[in-house]
């Protein structure tokens, strides 16, 4: 993207738009809230953490815990998955307990954005983020299924498709002009969370699909930045450092002049976040504050070619990942567990 906007053949590209190649963007990044603040708080990774430690404590008055001394937050979803396939009675117990509480919450918070206008006739939800990849996460899921199932919504509720470390970087190739692609098998792809950071290389495999539906992550890197604090500046320099270690490592004739962006909160046309990133690093809100636009300092041009940028919310990119396994769906929506709750939903072309 140049300075005015415009890619390098005269297109004007646009982030956050509602009107990408293959979909339509309904709605993201929508705020319900109920007389307790957001709706949504309900279902993200510290309500579950929270859930967690109400049984905990329970346990802890029938005998020892089965995860420790550690607190909630800081237990990785590996060890709550060991506990509930390998603990004894008790343990297991917990963590259904833990599960069924969740899956409730998670099906009343579905229901409120089933409520909304542009969610009512939807077909299909897929859950991604990063407790979609646990095994008790995956639980959760299939048990708010059936809870919705009962209450009388007619809606498919699954698990995304890809893993979700991958969904926010496969997405991304659903950003990218067709014209951009053309002689290419792969593009670059970033996924920012309020957690991790990721970068990768998404092959495009056309000869396979033309939908893009066999995209997949060929390299990858990955940076835990909630560990580090680090500034907003050292964020930016880390997400372009990982950027650049990529494109070194690939061949250049295969890799189009393009990064794909999901970042969380509201994208505006220019590349500035409105709101919804608290959860960044320092001030990403700020009005001076462009992400795509610094990046392009840093990567100017991939294989001779000036680098064109698109950036979208990170709920929208990881819906945009389950676009090749929609074929009879005509709208379908996507909730990110994560840091927050994500939301997106979208319209089927034609």
């Amino acid at each position: 993207m140049m300075s005015d906007g415009s890619s390098a053949e005269g297109e004007t590209i646009t982030h956050g738009a509602a009107a990408l190649p293959s979909v339509d963007v309904d709605s993201y990044n929508v705020e319900v809230r109920d007389s307790d603040g957001f709706v949504g708080d309900n279902a993200n990774k510290g309500a579950f953490a929270a859930l967690v430690d109400k049984w905990r404590t329970l346990v802890r008055e029938a005998g020892d815990d089965p995860l420790g001394k550690p607190p909630t937050a800081s237990i990785k979803k590996r060890q709550f998955d060991k506990v509930l396939a390998e603990g004894d009675f008790l343990a297991g117990a917990m963590m259904h307990s833990a599960v069924e509480d969740f899956a409730r919450q998670f099906s009343d918070v579905i229901d409120r954005f089933l409520r909304l206008p542009d969610w009512r006739e939807l077909q299909y939800i897929v859950v991604g983020g990063g407790l979609r990849a646990a095994r008790v996460g995956e639980l959760a899921i299939g048990r708010a299924a059936l809870l919705l199932r009962e209450h009388g919504h007619d809606v498919a509720l699954r698990p995304i498709h890809h893993h979700p470390d991958e969904a926010g970087l496969v997405g991304c190739v659903h950003l990218v002009p067709p014209w951009i692609l053309a002689g290419h098998d792969s593009v670059l792809a970033a996924d920012i969370g309020g957690t991790n950071m990721r970068v990768g290389i998404v092959e495009l495999n056309r000869k396979k699909a033309t939908d893009l539906s066999a995209a997949r992550v060929m390299a990858f890197e990955g940076w835990r930045h909630a560990d580090d604090r680090p500034t907003r500046g050292q964020a930016v320099d880390r997400l372009g450092d990982m950027m650049k270690r990529l494109i070194q490592n690939t061949a250049k004739e295969r890799l189009a002049p393009f990064i794909g962006i999901g970042c969380p909160g509201v994208i505006l046309e220019d590349g500035t976040i409105e709101r919804g990133g608290q959860n960044l690093p320092g001030n990403w809100e700020a009005s001076r504050f462009n992400l795509p636009r610094l990046l392009r300092q840093r990567i100017p041009e991939i294989d001779g070619r000036p680098t064109t940028i698109v950036m979208h919310n990170d709920a929208v990119v990881q819906g945009l990942s389950q676009i090749g396994f929609m074929k009879n769906v005509r709208r379908w929506g996507v909730l990110t567990i994560g840091t927050g709750l994500g939301n997106a939903c979208f319209s089927a072309r034609g």
